[in-house]
């Protein structure tokens, strides 16, 4: 009892942070850009229409250069943030992590709850209803979170209206209720065991990381045992580990629970806690006195600064390739099915097939004009040629021979204009006149 009251009694010393609040808002914020993703065209991937979109930009399966470096950008940002700070995407922007955790939560509050408003029910009843309960909810949010991984590959209004259809025909709505069922028995059974069981990201950690990568370390001061073995720490954690054997278990994820339970309790004793984020094997504290600022953002070596470097050189010059594209793109190509046609008034003529892909998210159109075209006239059923929004547009435009011109290839060129943007281009072509003209 005396020693109760002593440690009842004992200041209260406020160390570090709470790493479990921090974590729980970054959450909230990693749910909402989950979801306003695909609905903004920031990033989605359109499988039906053969369309990738990045940064509000749309690109073709015809621009894969672009795609490449996209997704090599996308790698190396995953590998340079492994590299400086760890498994810091696990612990707080990874989708299957925050949604493993709220399961979690969620069925310990119907629990919780289900016990207290009926305490009158028999045990066994109890966890039945929570259990039915729990799986009901579930399921209402499986389908939710399938209808939103899903917008990531097909359009999300489209697939809006399969749902409301209760479509499970087309590939839409197949690929929705299968999600919807794996989703439901990964957050019922699964969770957490998927990242030590199925997820290959945990094993590249031990690859990507290095001396002055971000950990979390358990290190006692001096050569006294400072531990009081309430295993706290090993309660808390959602992975079942305990962080005093190593600091390098593959099953840690660094989400700082640990660190906020061990503070908990050893400020109750007046004491500072003995688990913190520190930077690599020697355990260096990430708020420990005496480093600079850069350090203390991870920057401490060379490589790290070259990462980054290249990191906003590779991301300065992708994004500068996507502000260069024209929104409006215009290709032109002559039908040689027959090298030359005949009017209905005699006259020679050739055709050229248009294609015209608008990758805005505005209508647009395209004029075309002759340039260095004597004896040529252009003919066309729509000059501008319309264009809707994300749509393409094929036309035949045909150029006529007035008058007589030399047999033989005659060379020109298309000049296309496009509005709203104003852009230009020109398509070098070739207008070929026979020998004598078609019967």
């Amino acid at each position: 009892m005396a020693g109760r009251d002593a440690v009842a009694s004992a200041p209260l010393v406020q160390i570090g942070q709470n790493y479990h609040r921090l974590r729980k808002r970054i959450h909230w914020v990693f749910f909402a850009v989950f979801l306003i993703l695909p609905f903004f065209n920031i990033i989605r991937c359109d499988i039906p229409n053969q369309r990738f979109y990045f940064a509000g930009q749309e690109l073709r399966i015809n621009e894969f250069s672009i795609l490449f470096f996209t997704m090599m950008f996308l790698m190396f940002v995953i590998a340079g943030v492994s590299l400086v700070w760890g498994r810091v995407y696990c612990s707080y922007a990874c989708p299957q992590m925050i949604f493993s955790e709220f399961s979690l939560y969620m069925e310990e509050r119907i629990k919780k709850l289900v016990n207290k408003k009926l305490i009158q029910l028999p045990a066994a009843r109890r966890i039945l209803l929570a259990r039915l309960i729990f799986y009901s909810l579930l399921l209402v949010l499986s389908v939710f979170l399938s209808f939103i991984f899903i917008s990531y590959f097909v359009d999300p209004w489209d697939l809006l209206k399969r749902l409301s259809h209760f479509d499970i025909v087309t590939a839409g709505g197949i690929a929705g209720a299968v999600t919807t069922i794996f989703t439901f028995l990964d957050f019922a059974f699964v969770r957490v065991r998927f990242c030590t069981l199925l997820c290959p990201y945990g094993y590249l950690q031990g690859m990507m990381s290095d001396r002055n990568s971000l950990l979390v370390h358990y290190r006692e001061e001096g050569p006294k045992k400072e531990c009081i073995e309430c295993k706290k720490c090993v309660r808390i954690c959602h992975m079942g580990i305990d962080i005093r054997n190593s600091p390098f278990q593959i099953e840690c994820i660094h989400c700082g629970e640990c660190i906020d339970a061990c503070d908990d309790i050893m400020a109750r004793l007046g004491k500072p806690g003995l688990i913190h984020y520190a930077w690599g094997e020697q355990g260096v504290k990430t708020d420990a006195p005496g480093q600079t600022w850069y350090q203390k953002l991870g920057i401490r070596d060379a490589k790290r600064v070259v990462i980054l470097l290249v990191l906003g050189f590779y991301g300065s010059g992708l994004f500068t390739a996507l502000s260069m594209r024209e929104n409006i793109m215009v290709r032109v190509s002559p039908d040689r099915s027959k090298l030359s046609f005949e009017t209905a008034d005699g006259q020679v003529s050739n055709r050229y097939k248009i294609e015209v892909a608008n990758r805005s998210n505005k209508p647009g159109s395209v004029t075309f004009v002759l340039d260095g075209a004597p004896g040529l006239k252009l003919v066309a059923a729509q000059n501008p040629v319309p264009v809707q929004a994300g749509e393409t547009s094929q036309t035949v435009l045909e150029v006529v021979a007035m008058g007589a011109p030399q047999p033989g290839v005659h060379h020109f060129r298309f000049l296309s204009s496009t509005i709203p943007d104003g852009s230009s281009a020109q398509f070098p072509m070739t207008f070929i006149m026979p020998e004598k003209k078609n019967k």
